[in-house]
């Protein structure tokens, strides 16, 4: 029989070794919460900006699917909700079949994807959906943001462009749409390439290599099933051009994305990720530091771009 004295030996180790194991717990559960309070800190957020719900595929998804394989926080918004851009299909029913094919496109990138209920071919810079612009990047606390320039052939990309600099320094100013909190600090702004040289060209500050992501890029272009295979074809006069096989379609779209690679983006493909790639490099996106946002210097662009190495 046991004594009382054995009873209470053997009570007070089980005590003990169960207030360890509870403490260790704790612990772990404190070094988690801090591991993942300075990831949060430390992780890249991105928001990209189109007029149309296809565009920043177009513009960014191979830098999206590098962000994303780094670890950054991307999300795509698309201003307007695409509602005419197609040759028989316009108003709500091409609306849903876009705002489908920019969430496919989403889960095919993991990243984010919202599409804004502004109709397409009216998109004006108004107060309004530049306080929708100010939101989306508080929002998504941006350290990165990017759009068109304001000089293009359609006027969407041009109004996109305007909203997102009108929207550059009112997004750290508190007592505007105070119910949203402003930034602390103001993201870095960048403009998307584009061959338009008037009233200036654009200049490719920072040229990312898209070589391993082209696929997925293609893949998530190929989401948008209504503007690659149907709309822009069409609008070109290439409409009988499309393969009707699946596979062959991703490859002509692939190819019709192919273009030579001009020496000022080469030139920055060489500084940002030095001379072997390069110079090999076939695919890339390009981007131009915006003067309205914070002016980062070299080492917060590798920050900002961690795929672009040391």
């Amino acid at each position: 029989m046991m004594t009382r004295a054995r009873l209470r030996a053997r009570f007070r180790r089980a005590y003990d070794l169960c207030m360890k194991t509870i403490a260790l717990m704790l612990g772990a559960l404190m070094l988690g919460s801090v591991t993942m309070l300075l990831g949060q800190e430390s992780q890249i957020r991105v928001i990209a900006f189109g007029a149309h719900p296809d565009d920043c595929d177009i513009r960014a998804a191979g830098s999206a699917a590098l962000w994303k394989k780094m670890g950054a926080a991307v999300k795509f918004v698309s201003i307007t909700n695409g509602d005419v851009g197609h040759q028989t299909m316009h108003g709500v029913e091409l609306a849903r079949r876009r705002l489908g094919e920019a969430k496919e496109s989403a889960r095919r990138l993991g990243i984010e994807y919202d599409v804004l209920d502004n109709h397409d071919g009216k998109l004006l810079p108004t107060l309004d959906v530049r306080e929708e612009v100010i939101r989306e990047i508080r929002g998504w606390k941006a350290d990165l943001v990017l759009a068109p320039r304001p000089n293009d052939y359609h006027p969407d990309h041009r109004y996109t462009g305007v909203l997102v600099q009108d929207a550059a320094y009112m997004v750290v100013v508190p007592h505007l749409i105070p119910e949203v909190p402003a930034l602390r600090k103001n993201p870095v702004f960048m403009y998307y390439e584009d061959g338009f040289q008037r009233p200036n060209p654009f200049r490719p500050d920072i040229a990312v290599r898209i070589d391993e992501v082209i696929d997925k890029k293609i893949d998530a272009m190929d989401s948008h099933v209504s503007q690659f295979y149907e709309w822009l074809p069409w609008v070109d006069g290439k409409f009988d051009e499309v393969p009707k096989d699946h596979a062959e379609r991703k490859m002509w779209l692939k190819h019709s994305r192919t273009r030579a690679i001009k020496p000022d983006v080469r030139a920055a493909l060489i500084k940002w990720s030095g001379p072997e790639k390069g110079n090999s490099t076939q695919y890339y996106e390009a981007f131009e530091i915006c003067e309205y946002g914070a002016r980062p210097d070299e080492a917060r662009i590798r920050q900002l771009f961690p795929m672009l190495g040391k």
